[in-house]
C-alpha cells in the first residue's frame, strides 16, 4: 500500500498535473461562479465574528489613511507640489486608492502563490474540478481589505468637492472609467506577479514593487519624477493608465512629453490588453509546474 502511494506521488511529480482545454480556457461564468462560492465561504466566515471584523476594517482604514496623513502634512509646508495643489494630488490619491483597493480586494491572495508553489499546496487546488485562478484568488478572502477602498473613496469625493474643473459629460464619464479600468490593470499586474512565482518562488518582494510600489507612485503627480521614469510607466509597465493620464485630461493639463493627448482614453483599452498578457503568462506558469519544489 504505502509502496502504492510513494509510486504514484513519484509520478505526479515527473508529470504535471494533466490540463484540459477547460481548465486551461475557462469560461468566465465557471470563474465567477467558483470565485463567488469560495469568497462567499470565507465572508461568512468573517462575519462570524462581526466585533473582530469591525475592529480589523477599522484598522486597515487608518493604517491606509496614515500614507494620505503624509501629503496633508506636506501641503502643511508649500502650496504645491510639481505644480499641483493640494485637491489635485488628492485626486490622483483618490482615483489609484480605489483602484488600487478594488484590486487588492478582490486579487490580493494571489501573492501568496510563492509560499503555495514552494509547500505543495498548490496541488489542493489543481485536483479540483474548478479554475485555478478563481480559486487561488478567492482563497482566504480579507474583507477587511475594504477599508483601503473606503479610504480611497473619501479622499476622491473630498477632492472632487475641492476641485475647481470646468465638468463635461466627458470628463464625469471618464471618472469612473479610470476607476474600472485601473483596478483591471493592477489586477492584472498581480496576476502576472503571481505567474511568475511559478519560477521564482521567493521573488514575492519583488512583484509587490509593481503593485503596491505603483500605487504610492502614482499618488503623486508625474512632474515631480524623472521622464525616463514616466515614459516607463506609460510605455513598459503601463500604470499611468490608472489614473495620470486621464487625470490629466480631467484637470485640463497636458499629457506628458511624449505622450499623445488621445491616451487619456485609452485606459480600458490597455486594461483588455494587461488582461490578454496576463492571461497568457498564467497559462504558461501553469504548464511548467511540477508539483513542490518546481
Amino acid at each position: 500500500m504505502a509502496e502504492a502511494l510513494r509510486t504514484g506521488e513519484d509520478s505526479r511529480r515527473d508529470h504535471p498535473p494533466a490540463s484540459d482545454s477547460r481548465r486551461d480556457y475557462p469560461l468566465v461564468s465557471d470563474s465567477w461562479r467558483t470565485y463567488r462560492m469560495v469568497a462567499g465561504m470565507w465572508i461568512r466566515s468573517t462575519m462570524t465574528y462581526r466585533s473582530s471584523f469591525a475592529l480589523t476594517l477599522v484598522t486597515s482604514f487608518c493604517v491606509t489613511f496614515f500614507d494620505f496623513v503624509v501629503i496633508l502634512l506636506m501641503f502643511g509646508q508649500v502650496r504645491g507640489l510639481g505644480g499641483f495643489s493640494f485637491a489635485e494630488v488628492a485626486l490622483l490619491y483618490g482615483t489609484t486608492g480605489t483602484s488600487f483597493g478594488l484590486a487588492d480586494l478582490t486579487m490580493g491572495s494571489l501573492q501568496r502563490m510563492g509560499k503555495r508553489v514552494r509547500d505543495g499546496s498548490l496541488d489542493t487546488f489543481l485536483m479540483r474540478p474548478a479554475p485555478l485562478l478563481a480559486q487561488v484568488a478567492a482563497d482566504k478572502f480579507a474583507l477587511r481589505r475594504f477599508g483601503r477602498v473606503a479610504q480611497g473613496l473619501l479622499v476622491l469625493v473630498w477632492a472632487l468637492v475641492l476641485l475647481d474643473v470646468a465638468w463635461t459629460p466627458v470628463k464625469v464619464l471618464l471618472l469612473p472609467v479610470m476607476l474600472v479600468s485601473g483596478a483591471v490593470i493592477f489586477a492584472a499586474v498581480m496576476v502576472l506577479g503571481a505567474s511568475a512565482l511559478f519560477w521564482m518562488q521567493d521573488a514575492a518582494e519583488v512583484t509587490s514593487s509593481f503593485t503596491y510600489g505603483g500605487n504610492t507612485l502614482l499618488q503623486y503627480p508625474p512632474t515631480i519624477f524623472a521622464q525616463d521614469l514616466v515614459r516607463g510607466v506609460v510605455f513598459v509597465v503601463p500604470l499611468a493608465f490608472v489614473n495620470w493620464l486621464p487625470a490629466l485630461y480631467v484637470l485640463g493639463r497636458p499629457a506628458p512629453a511624449g505622450v499623445p493627448g488621445w491616451a487619456a482614453f485609452a485606459s480600458p483599452l490597455v486594461a483588455a490588453v494587461c488582461c490578454g498578457v496576463a492571461g497568457i503568462a498564467w497559462r504558461a506558469g501553469i504548464r511548467s509546474y511540477r508539483s513542490t519544489g518546481s
